[in-house]
C-alpha cells in the first residue's frame, strides 16, 4: 500500500528541509492510501470538482488554495467557506508542492518549460533562478512564435523588435522578472533576450526600453506566471506515473481567468 505521505516524501527526497515551508497538506488524511492522483499548476474550485468527479483523492498543486502564498493570511468571506466545504465534503488530500520543486536541479518548474519548448540541446547552464541558452540565430518575431505554439498561447507580452536577431536567451519562470535578476543578465552575461513568467512592470520593460533607444539589441517577453509555470507541474505529473506506474496520474491544466479583448 503506498500512502499519500509515502508520496509527498518521496517527492521531497534529495532536497535539504526548507524551513517555514507552504509545502504543507492542506486538507485530509496523509495517512491513507493514494488511490488516484492529479497535479495542477492552480487548485480552483473547478479543478477540485474535476478532482472529485475523477475519483482522485490526492491532488498535488503548485500555488495555494485561499488567494495566497502564505497559509493564515487570508481573510475569511463566503467564497472560502464554500470552497472549504467541497473539499471537506470530498474528502480529498490536497497537498501543496511549490518550495521543494523549485529547489530540485535544475528547478523542476522550468525542467518542464524546458521540455515544453524542445530547448534541452541549448542549455548553457542552470543556475538556482534562471537558465541561460544558446539558441539557432533567429528573429524575435520567430522566437515569439515558436513560444506560442509550444505552450499553445493565444498572445505574449513582449519588449523588443521583431526583426532583431536573438541567439542568447534566459528564462526565469514564475515571478522572477524583477530588474534585480533579469538587468545584469542582459547587461553582464550579454543576453538577447529574457523570458519571464511576471515582475514589476517599471523594472526590466523599461531597462529594455532605454537599451533599444540606445541602440542595444535588447528584448523581454512576459508570459505570465500561470503560463511560465504550468508546464513544469505538467513535468512533475508525468515524472510521478513513472515512480508510481500503478497509481492513475492525471495532469490538470487550469485555464487562465484574466480574458483580454
Amino acid at each position: 500500500m503506498t500512502t499519500v505521505q509515502q508520496v509527498i516524501d518521496k517527492l521531497k527526497e534529495g532536497i535539504a528541509p526548507v524551513e517555514e515551508t507552504v509545502d504543507t497538506v492542506k486538507f485530509g488524511d496523509s495517512s491513507q492510501k493514494v488511490k488516484k492522483i492529479a497535479v495542477a499548476f492552480m487548485p480552483t474550485y473547478d479543478v477540485i470538482k474535476k478532482v472529485i468527479n475523477l475519483e482522485v483523492n490526492l491532488l498535488i498543486c503548485h500555488e495555494g488554495t485561499f488567494y495566497r502564498h502564505h497559509d493564515g493570511e487570508s481573510l475569511m468571506s463566503d467564497i472560502h467557506k464554500q470552497k472549504i466545504k467541497l473539499i471537506e465534503d470530498s474528502g480529498i488530500v490536497i497537498s501543496r508542492f511549490h518550495d521543494y520543486i523549485h529547489r530540485y536541479r535544475p528547478d523542476g518548474i522550468m525542467q518542464g518549460m524546458i521540455a515544453e519548448l524542445g530547448w534541452q540541446s541549448f542549455v548553457e547552464k542552470h543556475l538556482p533562478s534562471y537558465s541561460t541558452f544558446n539558441i539557432p540565430k533567429q528573429s524575435l518575431l520567430q522566437v515569439i512564435q515558436r513560444i506560442k505554439k509550444c505552450l499553445q498561447l493565444n498572445h505574449i507580452r513582449y519588449v523588443g523588435d521583431l526583426s532583431e536577431n536573438i541567439s542568447k536567451a534566459a528564462v526565469f519562470v514564475g515571478f522572477r522578472g524583477s530588474g534585480a535578476n533579469t538587468i545584469p543578465v542582459l547587461e553582464e552575461e550579454n543576453a538577447d533576450l529574457v523570458i519571464y513568467g511576471e515582475g514589476p512592470e517599471w523594472e526590466t520593460p523599461e531597462f529594455v526600453r532605454d537599451a533599444l533607444a540606445m541602440g542595444h539589441n535588447k528584448a523581454a517577453i512576459i508570459l505570465g506566471h500561470l503560463e511560465s509555470e504550468e508546464p513544469g507541474m505538467k513535468y512533475l505529473s508525468e515524472s510521478i506515473a513513472k515512480l508510481y506506474p500503478s497509481i492513475p496520474v492525471v495532469f490538470l491544466p487550469t485555464e487562465n481567468c484574466i480574458k483580454t479583448l
